[in-house]
């Protein structure tokens, strides 16, 4: 378990609370196969409201999330085939995912997700603070999709993405590390 102080330094995007410090105790473990029905929770989770507005009863919801969460999985598995898909951790208990595909080129970002109960803590910005971390020592960009009606879509470039592209519903973001130049 890692203990993480979370600071204006840290995690950029949070410099109104820079006098708070956090101590969370989160981890990440390797997605077994007895996690697909977390997985599937986690899925459900993202597209709540979507559901609410259906006039569909459980089971119907259930199987159209099956069907959907099915999609992604094999969508993700043939686009990211060397991916790592991790259990996000919240002492001990699962709490959400995160999927990380690594090139010479980039690290993108595939899906970061948690669970309602462990949102708006730190634990995503911890991560993505991480990866950011991860793509400054590689020398990489960082990327991410993410749609483009998204309200997630204007945190990302608080903290320093940048639109690259646009795909289809979504936008390509991009954060790349400052340039270190020297003064003279």
């Amino acid at each position: 378990m890692n203990q993480v102080s979370i600071t204006k330094q840290s995690l950029p995007g949070y410099e109104s609370r820079a006098d708070l410090l956090i101590v969370m105790a989160f981890s990440l473990r390797a997605r077994g196969a007895d996690d697909e029905e977390f997985w599937l929770k986690v899925y459900g989770s993202t597209r709540a409201e979507e559901m609410a507005m259906v006039p569909w009863d459980e089971s119907q919801k259930r199987a159209f999330l099956e069907m959907q969460f099915k999609a992604q999985s094999e969508a993700y598995q043939q686009q990211f085939p060397g991916a790592e898909h991790l259990v996000i951790l919240d002492d001990g208990i699962p709490a959400g995912r995160l999927i990380v595909d690594r090139d010479a080129e980039r690290i993108l970002l595939v899906d970061i997700a948690l669970l309602p109960e462990h949102r708006g803590r730190g634990i995503g910005g911890e991560l993505i603070a991480r990866l950011k971390t991860e793509a400054e020592q590689a020398a990489k960009p960082l990327w991410l999709d993410v749609e483009n009606f998204n309200p997630v879509r204007s945190y990302y470039l608080r903290i320093g993405f940048r639109k690259i592209d646009e795909i289809g519903l979504y936008w390509r973001l991009e954060w790349r590390a400052p340039e270190v130049t020297n003064a003279t």
